[in-house]
C-alpha cells in the first residue's frame, strides 16, 4: 500500500477509532492498538509529529498483515492526546513511552523511533532493557536539540537564554521555524547519550537518508559507535530526506522491521 493510500484510509475513516489511556493526575494519552503475537512493535513519533503520520500507519498495516501486535500513540500535548505540549519536557515524553510499554504491551517489544522518537527509543531501552527486544531508528535524533543550540554563536545562545525561547528553523513548519522553550532544551541535556557508551545489548537497525538536512546521517554513525551491542547495522539511503516517508523509503523500513522480527522470533525458538 502506498503512503497516499494510507492517508486516504485515515481521511475515509476506515481506521479503528482512537482509544485513550487514563493516568492518575496526568493527561490521557491517545493511542491505537492491534493485537497479535510477540515480539510486538511500538512506534515512536518525531517532534511535532503524531501517530497518524505515514510511517506509523505503514507499520500498523505491516504488523496487521504479519500478525504481530502493534501500538502507536501520541505524546502528552501532541496529536489527539490531552495536555499542552508547551508544558512538556523531553523527560515527560520519555515517561509516556515507558507508560505505554508498561500498560499497553506485554512481553518483548521492538521500538521503531523516528527522529526524536529515535532518541526516546534509546532512553526507553536503557530504562527497560528486559522489555525491549530490538530497536529500529529512522534518522535517530540523539542529543539533537542540545547539539543544535550548542552550534549557535555565543551571542545567539545568550539571546535565547534571555528570551527563554528559540525559533528553530524547519522547512516542515508553515512558519519556517518551530518555537522551542529554552528550559525544554536545557532539560534535554539530562538525556544526552553521545558522550559515553550506550549500554544497549539488543539488536539495532539504524536507517538514515543521506539528503537529511535536519539530522545529518553522521549522527546515526555516532550512535552506532556508542552502542555496547555489536549487532548494529546502519543503512544509508542516498535519495532519502529526513522524513523517510516516500514509498520506497517505507518499503525499506518495512523490510528491515520484518527481518528483525524474524531474527528475534527464530532466536526465541532455539
Amino acid at each position: 500500500m502506498t503512503a497516499w493510500a494510507l492517508i486516504g484510509k485515515i481521511i475515509r475513516g476506515e481506521m479503528t477509532s482512537i482509544q485513550f489511556l487514563t493516568r492518575l493526575s496526568l493527561p490521557r494519552l491517545a493511542y491505537h492498538k492491534i493485537s497479535g503475537r510477540n515480539p510486538g512493535v511500538v512506534f515512536l513519533s518525531g517532534f511535532k509529529s503524531d501517530m497518524n503520520a505515514v510511517k506509523a500507519l505503514a507499520m500498523e498495516e505491516f504488523c496487521r498483515s504479519a500478525g504481530h501486535s502493534f501500538v502507536r500513540f501520541d505524546y502528552t500535548g501532541c496529536g489527539s492526546s490531552e495536555g499542552d505540549s508547551e508544558d512538556c519536557k523531553l523527560g515527560d515524553w520519555k515517561n509516556d513511552v515507558l507508560t505505554v510499554l508498561d500498560t499497553l504491551t506485554t512481553g518483548p517489544q521492538v521500538l521503531v523511533g523516528s527522529s526524536m522518537g529515535g532518541w526516546l527509543m534509546l532512553l526507553a531501552a536503557l530504562a527497560k532493557p528486559e522489555r525491549v527486544a530490538g530497536l529500529v531508528g529512522i534518522a535517530t535524533a540523539a542529543d539533537h536539540f542540545v547539539t543544535v543550540l550548542n552550534q549557535l554563536p555565543s551571542e545567539a545562545r545568550a539571546d535565547i537564554e534571555r528570551t527563554g525561547k528559540y525559533n528553530m528553523p524547519s522547512k516542515y513548519s508553515a512558519s519556517g521555524f518551530y518555537t522551542m522553550r529554552y528550559n525544554f532544551i536545557k532539560e534535554s541535556e539530562e538525556h544526552c547519550l553521545l558522550q559515553s557508551s550506550i549500554n544497549i545489548l539488543c539488536p539495532v537497525r539504524l536507517l538514515h537518508g543521506m539528503k537529511d538536512d535536519v539530522v545529518p546521517w553522521h549522527v546515526s554513525v555516532k550512535v552506532a559507535e556508542q552502542f555496547v551491542s555489536n549487532d548494529v547495522d546502519i543503512i544509508l539511503r542516498k535519495s532519502a530526506e529526513h522524513r523517510f516517508s516516500e514509498d520506497e523509503d517505507i518499503k525499506l523500513l518495512t523490510t528491515v522491521v520484518s527481518e528483525l522480527l524474524q531474527k528475534l522470533t527464530e532466536k526465541d525458538l532455539k
